[in-house]
């Protein structure tokens, strides 16, 4: 995949598509954006519901992330993440940490899948990608010449990586085959790997609760489906 990154970036020189901007370059300060909050609006409803809808989207960004790399990696335990706790306050912690320096949001992405491909896993493969992106910050000149139509068709393989689970879903059965159909089907529709999974969730509690199958459905479920279905509608 890097290979083919670096030589669709040579071959985009004579076509006019890589641009380059330089090779080395100090970072710039964080001082414009470094804890730049506004607390004036925090105790009004804007800001509750505005918290509570990033919650909910970066939570089940992060679930989706989470199942879907741990699946193609082979760490699930009867369905579950192994040490779900310490992946998401991991998360929760880069979330924040992100949000003070002002950077983009710090999460999980579906690009571990690739890592994952290479033979990657345990944490030790993301701390020498953490170490390699602060070394990558003295040439961000460089990196940032490599054209999107070199990093697209890896995301592509990417995707592709992430599909390979979907051999385990009982097709045969309704209640779970299309509630699986929509979260996949509208991950990409809806632009939201939360959507999708939010969509997924409400089409499995209707389904089974329509098929009689009450007993596949936890409460929790229930709760969940009765508030995302709220959120959609209010």
């Amino acid at each position: 995949m890097l290979w083919g990154i670096l030589l669709t970036m040579l071959i985009g020189i004579p076509m006019g598509i890589t641009e380059f901007n330089g090779i080395v370059s100090i970072p710039p300060s964080l001082e414009p954006v470094f804890f730049k909050f506004d607390f004036s609006k925090v105790l009004t409803t804007q800001m509750a519901f505005t918290v509570f809808t990033l919650l909910f989207i970066d939570m089940f960004d992060t679930i989706g992330t989470l199942v879907g790399v741990s699946n193609k990696a082979g760490m699930l335990v009867n369905g579950k993440v192994p040490r779900a706790k310490q992946a998401f306050m991991a998360d929760a912690i880069g979330t924040t940490v992100g949000a003070m320096l002002g950077t983009n949001t710090v999460s999980t992405f579906v690009e571990s899948a690739s890592g994952i491909a290479q033979g990657g896993r345990s944490g030790i493969t993301s701390f020498v990608t953490a170490i390699c992106f602060g070394i990558a910050l003295l040439f961000a000149p460089l990196f940032l010449s490599i054209p999107s139509a070199a990093t697209c068709p890896i995301l592509v393989l990417v995707g592709l990586f992430m599909m390979s689970p979907i051999k385990d879903i009982d097709l045969d059965d309704f209640t779970e085959s299309v509630p699986a159909f929509i979260c996949i089907i509208m991950i990409p529709m809806a632009y939201s790997i939360s959507d999708g999974i939010v969509l997924g969730l409400i089409s499995y509690v209707l389904t089974n609760l329509l098929s009689g199958k009450f007993k596949k459905i936890s409460l929790t479920m229930y709760i969940l489906a009765a508030l995302f279905t709220l959120k959609y509608l209010v």
